[in-house]
C-alpha cells in the first residue's frame, strides 16, 4: 500500500484553509505511471480556485496543482517511452500538491537529464501556455515587436525570453519593483503604476505592435486592443482585474469573449482571440497528448540548453501551501513560486 500527503481544499475560504492529509494511492493501471513528485507550483489558477471562481474546477473538497514534475517510481505495465526512475512533467490542472500521484503515462513529458526539478517545474504550464500562444496563436516572426502585460509574472517572464530568444522585440509591462528584472530578461520594461502604458508603446511603437499578451482583462482590454498594428493579434488568456468580483466566475470569461469576437467581426485589419490551453484535450485526446510532448519538449530543450533561464520566486514545503499561496497572491513577484514535498 503506497501512502502520500496531499493539499486539500476543503471550499471556499482564504489560503490558510488548506489542510494536510494521507491518502492511500492506488497501484498503477497497465497504462498508468505513479510519480514520487519533486516540484510543483503555485499559478493563477489556484488563486481563483479557492475563491471558487476558477472557470472549470472541480467540487469542493479537491487536491490543487496544475502541474508538476518528479520521479517515476513504478509502471503498471511493460516499459514504453518511459522508465523507472526518470524525471517527468505534467499538466494535471488539479492534483498537483501531493507527494505522490498516478497518471496516465501518455500525459507525461520527459524532462531532460540535466534540468533539476524546480527549474523545470516553471516553465510546465507556463513554458506551454507561453510558447503556444506566440508560436501557434500568433505567429509573432523575428524583428516584430510585442507587448506581454506582467512580464515579471510565470507565464510573462517565460513568455518574455522565448520571445527573446526568437529575435523579437519585447515591451514587458510590470510593476515599479519588477523592472530591474524585466529588462534583465531582455524586454524594455514599462511601469504600469507610473507610467501611461499606452501612450509609452505608441511612442516606442508607432505603427503598432505585431501582438499583445493580455492576461488582465477587464476595462483595459481596450487599450490592449489599440495597441495593435495592422495585422496585430490580441491575444488574452485571463480575466485578473474581475478576480475579485462576485456572482458568477464565468461571466468575465464570457463577457470578454464576446468583445474579443466582435472585434472580429468588424474589417479592422486587426485580430482578438482568448486562447484556451486545454483546447481538444477531450475530443482530440491523442493529438493533445503529441502536441503537448512537442511544445513542452521544445521549452525544456531551451532550458537544458541554457537559451532561456527558470524564474524561481521562492520556494516553500507542500505542507506550507497556504503561505506560499498568500505570498503569490500578495504579487510583485519575478517568476514562479514552488512547492518541493
Amino acid at each position: 500500500m503506497t501512502t502520500a500527503i496531499v493539499m486539500e481544499l476543503p471550499g471556499v475560504g482564504e489560503p490558510e484553509t488548506l489542510t494536510a492529509r494521507t491518502t492511500t494511492l492506488p497501484e498503477p493501471g497497465p497504462t498508468e505511471a505513479r510519480v514520487r513528485v519533486e516540484a510543483t507550483g503555485i499559478s493563477f489558477a489556484e488563486q481563483q480556485m479557492r475563491r471558487g471562481r476558477y472557470y472549470d474546477q472541480p467540487p469542493f473538497p479537491f487536491v490543487p496543482g496544475y502541474d508538476l514534475v518528479g520521479i517515476v517510481e513504478a509502471l503498471g505495465g511493460p516499459p514504453a517511452r518511459l522508465e523507472v526512475g526518470q524525471r517527468v512533467a505534467a499538466l494535471t490542472k488539479v492534483g498537483g500538491w501531493a507527494q505522490r500521484v498516478v497518471l496516465d503515462v501518455r500525459d507525461l513529458v520527459a524532462v531532460p537529464a540535466e534540468v533539476s526539478a524546480q527549474a523545470a517545474e516553471t516553465v510546465v504550464v507556463n513554458g506551454v501556455t507561453a510558447w503556444r500562444m506566440l508560436h501557434r496563436t500568433a505567429k509573432v516572426q523575428r524583428g516584430q515587436t510585442i507587448v506581454v502585460l506582467g512580464a515579471a509574472g510565470g507565464v510573462g517572464s517565460t513568455l518574455t525570453q522565448l520571445a527573446r530568444h526568437a529575435g523579437i522585440r519585447v515591451i514587458g509591462v510590470a510593476g515599479t519593483r519588477q523592472q530591474p528584472a524585466v529588462e534583465a530578461l531582455g524586454a524594455i520594461a514599462v511601469d504600469y503604476r507610473t507610467e501611461d502604458v499606452a501612450a509609452r508603446v505608441r511612442a516606442l511603437a508607432p505603427e503598432g505592435v505585431a501582438a499583445v499578451f493580455d492576461h488582465v482583462g477587464g476595462p483595459g482590454i481596450v487599450d490592449s486592443w489599440r495597441m495593435l498594428g495592422n495585422g496585430g493579434r490580441l491575444v488574452c488568456y485571463g480575466t485578473a482585474s474581475t478576480k475579485d468580483q462576485p456572482g458568477n466566475p464565468r461571466l468575465p470569461v464570457l463577457k470578454l469573449i464576446a468583445r474579443l469576437t466582435a472585434w472580429n467581426l468588424a474589417p479592422n485589419g486587426r485580430h482578438a482571440g482568448f486562447f484556451n490551453l486545454w483546447a481538444g484535450h477531450k475530443r482530440h485526446r491523442d493529438w493533445y497528448r503529441t502536441q503537448l510532448r512537442e511544445d513542452l519538449g521544445r521549452v525544456l530543450d531551451l532550458l537544458a540548453s541554457g537559451e532561456i533561464s527558470p524564474q524561481i520566486a521562492a520556494t516553500y514545503p507542500l505542507t506550507q501551501a497556504g503561505a506560499a499561496l498568500r505570498k503569490a497572491e500578495e504579487g510583485g513577484l519575478t517568476g514562479k513560486i514552488i512547492l518541493v514535498p
